[in-house]
């Protein structure tokens, strides 16, 4: 057939999930006749999820991983013709690395209502010596005009709350380091009182080639509110290559069962969904969204907010881990790793090629007309010109990006300055970033932000050290077969979760260290 893209009809059904119950995961497919060059299309029910959607926080951030393989150019990837409603954005995706596949594939762009008073600065991959290295995207003050690179900060010394919460509407934010009079001083962790319909992302540093970005807290939507999220997809070798090639996201992700299949992986900087409970991801370091291990590396805020609604269900983390061993120890209860069809059938339910088992629940396709439908509407010619504009601005805002922030710049700014002083650079505005002016989410502004306490000169900071988990992440060979077995148990003793969920740590060595 003499088609060169992969058009939304032929993928007919979404990942929606009403009335699930526990253990029970549909699995949907492309329909049986589809154009030749869809063949080389895998569209994935388990995968990274946009950063864009899903900002990790990482305490002590390392370079982004290297790879020996170079990424494909980006495709020319379309949206669906239907919109949800609202003040939403359309981000683009981006190729990221599947170290379980030895090879790319494609995070899909999403609709997104981006967060007050942020842009969106999308992340790349730059050519280093040994490969290409990742450099993570982030959400950026809209406001601010000039971009400050700093000096490594040094380790987290981040020991969890040391009284007790005010009362049960409050949560604990972690403590960081910020730069103030040429050096590094802690700013401590405090309670804060959570807010039902916002999601707070705490202050963290972002690697770059150039140095380290501070990122202050800043508000966000809950999940279930932040927009359409879409499924990765595989290419096979040459599909996008074809001359007038595009593709146009058609798999939804329930967000309402979004945490049914969560993971965290801190190394690439990612949250992850699908089938990961298998022991070998947990040795790749793809932890559960709710596990000590993810808040030993870092703050979820998306666990913090969900701690905070089930405050006072004292099983609810049980329950969570109960369903997680449930799920690694047996494979049937897992959810489907493929979209497909049955063989012609009047059985309406699907069947997973994994485990044999039939799933029945109920489907929406993305393709079926849903203008008047509650939550959606068609694109307007204008809002089509509006986006293929945008993905073009986006696509050359992150080559000018990359350029910064290259090792060459890097490497000049370093000469002419003195280290101990902060590297700035003025960014243009990002193509993507909120509105002056619109409707917000629920006709809500805001919180005001959290009052932070006043920095501690007292507290010496500590040499970053070089662990096993930075050893086993910073590099990526074509053939993955690492051994990460001691990995779990290297700092396995450092750590702690207070009845309240919040993250502590008992590192005797950082204890002694705050005078």
């Amino acid at each position: 057939m003499n088609l060169r893209f992969i058009k939304p009809i032929y993928i007919f059904a979404v990942l929606m999930l009403l009335g699930m119950r526990p253990g029970i995961f549909p699995a949907v497919a492309a329909q049986e006749k589809t154009p030749d060059v869809e063949k080389g299309v895998d569209v994935l029910t388990y995968g990274p999820i946009h950063e864009a959607f899903a900002e990790t926080v990482v305490f002590d951030p390392d370079p982004g991983i290297i790879i020996p393989k170079a990424p494909p150019d980006a495709i020319d990837e379309i949206p669906p013709e239907q919109k949800p409603e609202g003040n939403v954005d359309w981000i683009p995706g981006y190729w990221t690395w599947d170290d379980e596949r030895n090879d790319f594939i494609w995070v899909s762009g999403i609709w997104r209502v981006v967060p007050p008073d942020r842009q969106w600065i999308p992340g790349y991959w730059v050519k280093v010596e040994k490969g290409f290295q990742w450099v993570s995207g982030y959400w950026a003050p809209d406001k601010k005009i000039d971009t400050e690179y700093m000096p490594e900060p040094p380790e987290m010394v981040e020991v969890g709350p040391n009284v007790s919460a005010p009362s049960p509407d409050y949560g604990w934010i972690p403590g960081c380091w910020i730069w103030l009079h040429g050096r590094y001083v802690w700013r401590p962790g405090y309670w804060a009182v959570v807010r039902p319909d916002w999601v707070w992302v705490p202050a963290y540093y972002t690697w770059t080639p150039r140095g380290y970005i501070f990122v202050e807290g800043y508000w966000d939507f809950p999940v279930v509110h932040r927009g359409v999220l879409f499924a990765p997809v595989f290419f096979g070798f040459g599909v996008t290559m074809v001359h007038g090639f595009y593709f146009t996201p058609s798999i939804m992700i329930d967000l309402r069962v979004f945490s049914e299949c969560l993971f965290l992986r801190p190394s690439y900087h990612h949250y992850y969904f699908g089938d990961y409970y298998a022991l070998k991801y947990y040795q790749k370091g793809i932890y559960p969204w709710f596990s000590p291990h993810t808040r030993r590396h870092g703050y979820d805020p998306i666990y913090a907010h969900q701690r905070w609604e089930h405050r006072h269900d004292r099983d609810w983390e049980n329950h969570l881990n109960a369903t997680y061993q449930k799920r690694r120890k047996n494979e049937a209860a897992r959810p489907p790793r493929r979209l497909y069809l049955t063989e012609k059938s009047s059985h309406k339910g699907m069947i997973s090629k994994a485990s044999g088992r039939s799933l029945e629940a109920p489907f929406i396709s993305v393709t079926k007309s849903r203008e008047g439908s509650s939550g959606f509407r068609s694109l307007s010619k204008k809002e089509h010109r509006q986006i293929d504009r945008r993905w073009k601005e986006v696509d050359q805002y992150r080559k000018k990006r990359q350029n910064w922030e290259s090792q060459k710049s890097a490497k000049l700014s370093e000469r002419s300055s003195n280290r101990t002083e902060v590297n700035k650079v003025r960014f243009p505005r990002s193509p993507v970033a909120a509105k002056p002016t619109g409707r917000v989410y629920n006709q809500n502004t805001p919180p005001s932000r959290y009052k932070v306490p006043k920095s501690n000169p007292n507290v010496e900071p500590l040499k970053r050290r070089f662990d096993g988990f930075q050893k086993r992440n910073h590099e990526q060979k074509p053939d993955i077969r690492s051994k990460n077995e001691n990995f779990n148990r290297k700092r396995s003793d450092n750590t702690g979760v207070g009845s309240n969920g919040n993250h502590r740590m008992f590192d005797q060595r950082r204890r002694n260290n705050i005078k």
